[in-house]
């Protein structure tokens, strides 16, 4: 059977997208997009397994004798934000651009992957089995999305990550730390010069933060970044002098620090609790050198490190992210892609694969 043509598998895809940002789809609730990518899976013949909220398909002559590849992107959204002036569930087609929660992240990626996948499915004797995988909790780093799937899917020998990239590569990304810190002091009324307030406390190694540079920077990624982004206490009146302050730290790690050589420096600076979330999500690369990177450098691209970190990091074998859309636009209000960014993608994403297919 002959290929589909780029045209009709980007109106397709169009198509899709907009069902997509029409079906709410946050983290740990993407039971309705799961249907709806099973269902028009399956509209095209493709045979679609599921587990949880994640979608996999095998190419139609899958070879178990042969090396297999990962194209994967993620159906799930953040919550939209309170600046937002459109429906983030209404597909709006305006000015070139297709507006809709989760357009840009990362649904252009998706569905341009998707197509890439349809438009190579039946074809024989190609060098590697190619799996496709929508999956889940991609934006929440979660345990049941990638990390979950991966154990079940044929062995991969490396894959792509559809995240919007402007379909640059992005060979290396920082990983995530987030730190839980808690100031101690001690509690009294604020009217009196009593108590030990865990708010100045922690105002001081708020600033260590601030200002701290770890001396280790990647070319590629630069330097260690670390921004406070959370502060409470479990104050609820005004007049009690806290025991107690919290604060949430997000940290971007680059390849040049372990995160428990990152961990040690930091607690031997400050005076608060520091408890990480998780040691999952570090920092990842492939090689300058692999085909697929070779590849897209033939085709104009640009390597980069990405500052923001994706499923990628959960991946246990070499992964390039690269894809339709702009980084810069994710978690926005009234989020966008434009429509011929999709075309572009799934043209490049083809082009990408042929020489190595």
């Amino acid at each position: 059977m002959s290929q589909p043509s780029i045209a009709r598998l980007e109106t397709e895809a169009i198509e899709l997208l907009k069902r997509l940002i029409a079906v709410p789809s946050f983290s740990k609730e993407e039971d309705r997009t799961a249907e709806l990518i099973v269902g028009y899976l399956e509209s095209k013949g493709v045979a679609a397994s599921r587990l949880q909220n994640n979608i996999w398909a095998l190419n139609k002559y899958f070879d178990p004798a042969k090396p297999s590849l990962l194209l994967n992107s993620h159906h799930d959204t953040v919550k939209p934000n309170k600046a937002y002036t459109l429906d983030p569930f209404t597909a709006l087609e305006k000015d070139g651009k297709l507006y809709g929660l989760g357009s840009n992240d990362a649904g252009g990626c998706l569905v341009s992957l998707i197509a890439t996948f349809l438009y190579f499915y039946e074809e024989q004797g190609l060098a590697y089995n190619i799996v496709l995988a929508a999956t889940a909790e991609e934006e929440i780093s979660g345990h049941n999305g990638i990390e979950l799937l991966v154990p079940t899917l044929p062995k991969i020998e490396w894959g792509i990550v559809g995240e919007p990239t402007r379909l640059d590569l992005a060979v290396a990304e920082k990983g995530l730390l987030v730190l839980d810190c808690v100031s101690h002091g001690k509690a009294g009324h604020a009217a009196r010069e009593e108590g030990d307030n865990a708010i100045y406390k922690a105002l001081k190694d708020i600033e260590w933060f601030h200002g701290y540079r770890a001396p280790k920077v990647s070319e590629l990624l630069g330097p260690v970044k670390m921004s406070v982004t959370v502060i409470d206490t479990d104050n609820k009146a005004h007049n009690v002098v806290p025991s107690q302050c919290h604060f949430v730290v997000d940290v971007r790690v680059n390849e040049c620090y372990t995160f428990e050589e990152l961990l040690g420096i930091i607690k031997d600076a400050v005076s608060c609790d520091v408890t990480p979330r998780s040691l999952r999500m570090r920092s990842s690369g492939i090689a300058l050198d692999h085909p697929i990177v070779q590849s897209g450098l033939r085709l104009g691209r640009t390597c980069y490190g990405s500052p923001t970190t994706s499923d990628k990091a959960l991946m246990p074998f070499p992964a390039l992210k690269t894809g339709p859309g702009d980084s810069a636009r994710s978690h926005t209000a009234d989020e966008y892609i434009y429509i011929a960014e999709i075309g572009r993608g799934i043209g490049n994403y083809i082009e990408l694969l042929k020489p190595v297919l």
